[in-house]
């Protein structure tokens, strides 16, 4: 992620600082206890584990708006669309196309060709609808098109085959420049995958 590691917003490189600064210091105390037999030093692992992901999921979500900016300027209702999915653990996977053709990679896709707005994403996402299963391409400010079927990688995370929709994410993102965003069906977690890997994303409460 270094293309806009130099532009890392002023206010998420002072929290993710001072956040590490805390960790730092949560470290010492633990190797102060470590003799302690009933420190809690397993639970003690667990916090800083979960304090690590929630800093790159931050920082993540900062990169997300920087790759998608210059493509299109409905970044917020994206976030709004890929929110309302989360919340009610309905799937979803929308590719945005930069500046990679993408006609050779995706198939089987029914155009659209309307102006993206998120009742009309979520409504393509619905359970039964007949496109949710697919992908959503979008471009510029219009969703291209739906349903359409994506390269899968065989890439896997923590030893652990990914879902259809996230290995799709990945492929895209393996043999082009667009990011596609990934909303997961069973844990309602939100990703975006870019240039082979895939990032979770954390946003706040989502927006009714």
């Amino acid at each position: 992620m270094d293309e806009f590691e130099s532009q890392l917003n002023p206010t998420v490189r002072k929290n993710i600082t001072k956040t590490l600064t805390q960790l730092n210091l949560k470290i010492e105390g633990m190797i102060g206890r470590i003799e302690n037999k009933g420190c809690g030093i397993l639970t003690e692992f667990e916090n800083i584990h979960r304090v690590f992901n929630n800093l790159q999921m931050d920082a993540a979500s900062f990169y997300l708006n920087s790759y998608l900016s210059p493509y299109t300027d409905i970044f917020d209702e994206l976030t709004i669309t890929v929110q309302h999915l989360s919340k009610r653990k309905h799937g979803g996977l929308i590719v945005v196309k930069r500046d990679d053709s993408l006609e050779e990679l995706m198939s089987s896709g029914i155009h659209v060709g309307a102006k993206l707005s998120p009742a009309l994403l979520e409504s393509i996402f619905y359970p039964g609808s007949p496109l949710h299963d697919g992908a959503v391409l979008v471009e510029n400010n219009m969703i291209i098109s739906a349903g359409n079927v994506l390269p899968l990688s065989k890439i896997t995370y923590d030893n652990k085959k990914l879902g259809t929709r996230h290995r799709a994410a990945v492929g895209i993102s393996e043999q082009s420049d667009a990011l596609a965003l990934v909303v997961s069906e069973e844990t309602g977690n939100i990703s975006f995958a870019y240039k082979g890997s895939l990032y979770p994303v954390k946003y706040g409460a989502p927006i009714n």
